[in-house]
């Protein structure tokens, strides 16, 4: 009869030790840019898009970011806003990978 769960050996050590931690800040860059640009982008498309009304769901994220509206100047202040939103979350995101590396590994926080 053969087992279906193979016990723990020194590579699957060995393999875990090689999990690499996040870095924090490039992380939060990258979804500050990639959060921002969304609502930038799809600010800008309801309003090439045209109709009547414009955006009248994008346009609800005024309830969450003040000053935004649904025109050039408001896709501004949405990707500012968009970005912040972003960069915290990458940022979280990452601490919190690193936590769980650092927990994994036996590590001390060095932070």
């Amino acid at each position: 009869m053969k087992k279906i769960v193979e016990p723990v050996t020194h590579e699957t050590d060995e393999i875990t030790g090689y999990v690499l931690r996040l870095n924090v800040k490039i992380l939060g860059l990258v979804l500050a840019l990639l959060f921002g640009s969304a609502i930038f982008v799809a600010t800008n498309w309801l309003i090439i898009k045209g109709g009547e009304p414009v955006g009248p769901h994008l346009q609800l994220l005024s309830q969450y970011f003040p000053g935004y509206r649904v025109t050039f100047g408001g896709s501004l202040i949405g990707f500012i806003y968009g970005a912040a939103l972003g960069g915290f979350a990458g940022g979280l995101l990452g601490w919190i990978y690193n936590g769980i590396v650092m927990l994994k590994r036996g590590e001390k926080n060095s932070a």
